[in-house]
């Protein structure tokens, strides 16, 4: 086998250098490129593929739930930023500046896009004037720039697509309920399409988004026990109303300022789904966001070779006709064992093998990447069995990660608990917290870790702060992440 074909084999254990096996799954099974630009990459067909159908059904629910896409500037103006104070200085760190263009200095310097609540403020100060303009439900598909001193692919780039919605309503009480119905898609959609479990909750008053009242937040557990922020829904109040004012006639012929949210997911979303579900042999995709869900592959020596390929192709079409995303791999100058791996790297969530016994007993073998298993149907039922496969493996995939999240929150009394654990384990704590912020830094300071957020359902409640001892007010998780 030439060297080139043995690249299945050559990524790291998961315990021996989590980050590396990281590094090595997503390159081996083709997602992405590294750019000659620090901190971007480039989008393979696969590696973009996920993405697209995560965009597919988010925008579906957002649709269901009246938002509408637009699409808005990359560059803004200096001064937009100037008019949220506590914003600015939260995004200013990361903020790249476009200084010249054309030959020729700029009288004002524009931001590239880091997150857009500045120019759609700017835009709404001008679309909406009444009640009757309200609610305006509007969401972005866009890419965005941090200048990240770090970078990891998907997870943290300085460059990476997003959506962002941002929505005015006329009270409080209105825009509250958009807060947390975004928040319960996004919950929703982590679970039951990409198998992944969340805690959900209430950002800390340091960890909220810069200029928002109030953030929530969805936070998944990897494989090595650090955190990823998978989705945020923040209530801005009138912070935004007020700077770009935005204000409408209200029923009682009064101006009022509008309340605002902003919610987001991005293309971390896809190192979380490979860190949460990847394992030795590499990808381990959910069967409702993989590129390929089923690869069907004939076997069998070249005499026979002709018809069980035109038997493949035949089932392949009553796949592809049912809406599963199937491919063929019918090359005769691999092995089956070269492709089973390859495969299986890839995170292909069922392969199907037909041979020439296969064809005389009208049946075909179906085989789950999650647990191996090989089961044997009728090719009568071939597309049911396949669906119900599918249900099967996403699952398991959700099981399997939500068993590893239970056995990997602790509950602690004391920071010394936490940092013992951390010594010799790799998991969140849930520990009490008084409310100060001085508490919560000495355990990123000490631990390393951060406040991830206050879970709105902690399977306990703790009774102390776990840094000064004092009565809680809140149950926190802590946990490092990226």
């Amino acid at each position: 086998m030439s060297k080139d074909k043995q690249f299945v084999r050559e990524i790291t254990p998961q315990g021996e250098d989590f980050s590396q096996w990281y590094i090595d799954v997503i390159k081996k099974a083709d997602l992405m490129s590294y750019s000659p630009v620090r901190g971007c990459m480039v989008f393979k067909p696969d590696g973009y593929e996920i993405w697209e159908n995560i965009q597919r059904e988010l925008d579906k629910r957002f649709k269901e739930t009246g938002h509408r896409n637009a699409y808005f500037p990359l560059f803004i103006p200096e001064s937009f930023f100037q008019k949220e104070k506590e914003h600015v200085e939260g995004f200013n760190p990361e903020l790249p500046w476009v200084t010249e263009a054309g030959g020729e200095k700029l009288e004002e310097r524009l931001a590239i896009r880091p997150t857009s609540e500045t120019m759609i403020g700017h835009m709404y100060a001008e679309w909406i004037n009444s009640y009757r303009d309200l609610p305006l439900l509007i969401n972005q598909w866009a890419n965005v720039v941090r200048w990240e001193k770090r970078t990891l692919p998907f997870l943290r780039t300085t460059e990476f697509l997003w959506q962002e919605g941002h929505t005015a309503h006329e009270d409080e009480e209105d825009a509250r309920r958009e807060t947390m119905q975004m928040l319960e898609i996004y919950r929703d959609f982590a679970e039951n399409f990409l198998a992944m479990p969340v805690i959900i909750g209430q950002k800390t008053p340091s960890e909220k988004f810069a200029g928002a009242v109030d953030t929530f937040s969805i936070e998944a557990m990897m494989k090595d026990g650090k955190a990823v922020q998978a989705g945020t829904s923040h209530y801005l109040g009138t912070n935004f109303a007020v700077a770009f004012d935005i204000k409408y006639l209200n029923r009682e012929n009064q101006h009022q300022f509008v309340h605002t949210t902003s919610w987001g997911v991005s293309t971390r979303l896809i190192g979380a789904t490979i860190m949460a579900h990847g394992d030795d042999r590499g990808l381990a995709l959910p069967p409702k966001v993989a590129p390929t869900q089923v690869i069907m592959i004939p076997i069998g020596p070249p005499k026979t070779r002709e018809q069980v390929v035109a038997r493949t192709d035949e089932l392949f079409a009553e796949l592809k006709q049912a809406g599963v995303r199937v491919r063929v791999d019918d090359r005769a100058d691999l092995s089956p064992g070269w492709k089973f791996n390859e495969y299986e790297m890839r995170g292909v969530p069922i392969r199907v093998e037909l041979g020439p016994r296969d064809m005389e007993n009208g049946q075909i073998v179906l085989v789950s990447r999650i647990t191996g298993e090989k089961k044997i149907v009728q090719q009568v039922n071939f597309v049911q069995e396949v669906q119900q496969l599918l249900e099967e493996i996403h699952q398991e995939m959700f099981n399997r990660a939500k068993q590893h999240l239970e056995e990997h929150l602790i509950a602690v009394d004391t920071l010394d608990e936490f940092k013992q654990y951390l010594e010799t384990n790799r998991g969140f704590a849930l520990a009490g917290w008084c409310g100060s912020e001085a508490c919560e830094a000495q355990v990123k300071e000490e631990a390393g870790a951060t406040s991830r957020n206050i879970p709105f359902s902690p399977r306990e409640s703790k009774e102390t702060c776990l840094v000064c001892g004092d009565k809680a007010k809140h149950t926190v998780v802590f946990g490092k992440s990226y």
